[in-house]
């Protein structure tokens, strides 16, 4: 017997629309075989989940609140991966740019409050792109693998921003590695009178901007071209090296505008552990999105709410760490359920391919 993958020749529309839905639903079914290993009930622990995250509007808003990071991160490292470059650094460049904004709330008392935010706003940006293209410079300009590098620059940056914490930045009335808090004026705004904050209207202007930026401009275009094939667009003329430092200042620019979200609009102030492997999860959301700008907005509040109504699965005896387990096993489900999607699967049996090469020799 000889099992093979056929490409589809074409997929219909209606199971590109079904496929995700399928492989979540998949998903769940396979973690409630773990509930039942521990000798729980899934459906009472998907109950709580999803009415943890999901229940009511108060659960629901703060299931968007902890989703604004992960927009941030994940529209990121969508525009690094339609490029095919492999930004893993969203976690350093999110606490870059919360360290950045800090920076700007507390040790710049000579900016007018009115332009604290917006100068926090921008020094966050910068600070992320910054670390974005430190980290792509090798890629860029010597062609090195830039998988591990932004990796590598994850752990310097959070061992950086302990060194502050537990160093000159430490708030000395606390017993905490905490950061003085943010004074009011550096505070975003609450939105529909919740604890939502005014970095939602960011994000959602960056989805539109990403989405016009790849449909409607010549730079757009060049960058997917180079994330098909790097061959075809150097033959094509096109400058790869200026594109990935373009893709790079982006990427890491989003991800460092959520450490901004995160410091100046939930937390109010620099902690350790600030990101909370926001950076990686970003790129389950980016790939489950299919680096849609506005998938990625919905995806977000998807994984968020399970990761917030996780907490709601202890009353009934199951742990919270499902909520990250389900995450993982969604990724793994739709990652497959695209490769049975693209690809036809053949199972040919050991007899017919022998009459087969007969019928072949014969002619």
């Amino acid at each position: 017997m000889k099992i093979r993958f056929e490409k589809r020749e074409k997929l219909h529309p209606v199971w590109k629309l079904l496929n995700p839905v399928i492989c979540i639903v998949l998903a769940l079914l396979a973690c409630s075989f773990l509930v039942i290993a521990i000798g729980k009930d899934p459906v009472a622990a998907y109950g709580k989940l999803f009415s943890g995250g999901f229940g009511s509007a108060k659960k629901l808003s703060e299931s968007i609140l902890q989703a604004i990071p992960l927009m941030f991160c994940a529209l990121g490292v969508s525009i690094s991966f339609k490029m095919s470059i492999n930004n893993i650094g969203a976690e350093g460049q999110y606490v870059m740019g919360a360290m950045a904004a800090t920076g700007v709330a507390l040790f710049c008392p000579w900016i007018p409050h009115a332009l604290v935010i917006p100068a926090m706003i921008i020094a966050g940006f910068a600070a992320g792109a910054l670390w974005a293209m430190l980290a792509v410079i090798p890629k860029a300009f010597w062609n090195v693998n830039e998988t591990i590098i932004t990796l590598m620059f994850n752990y310097v940056a959070l061992l950086f921003v302990d060194f502050l914490l537990f160093g000159a930045w430490r708030d000395t009335s606390l017993n905490l590695n905490y950061s003085p808090a943010y004074p009011e004026y550096a505070m975003l705004p609450k939105v529909f009178g919740t604890r939502i904050n005014s970095a939602i209207y960011i994000a959602i202007i960056a989805a539109v901007c990403i989405y016009l930026f790849f449909d409607k401009t010549t730079r757009g275009y060049q960058i997917r071209v180079i994330g098909s094939s790097v061959r075809a667009a150097s033959y094509a003329g096109m400058n790869i090296r200026t594109n990935i430092l373009i893709v790079m200042l982006f990427s890491g620019g989003l991800a460092g505008l959520a450490g901004v979200a995160q410091a100046s609009g939930a937390v109010g102030r620099l902690q350790q552990n600030f990101a909370n492997g926001t950076g990686y999860t970003a790129i389950i959301v980016a790939y489950l999105s299919k680096f849609n700008p506005f998938t990625v907005l919905i995806v977000s509040i998807l994984f968020s709410g399970l990761s917030y109504g996780s907490v709601a699965t202890q009353l009934v005896g199951v742990p919270d760490q499902v909520g990250v387990v389900i995450q993982g096993a969604i990724l793994i489900f739709v990652l497959g359920g695209e490769i049975f999607s693209r690809n036809r699967l053949i199972i040919t049996r050991r007899e017919k391919e022998t009459a087969l090469a007969k019928k072949g020799a014969t002619k």
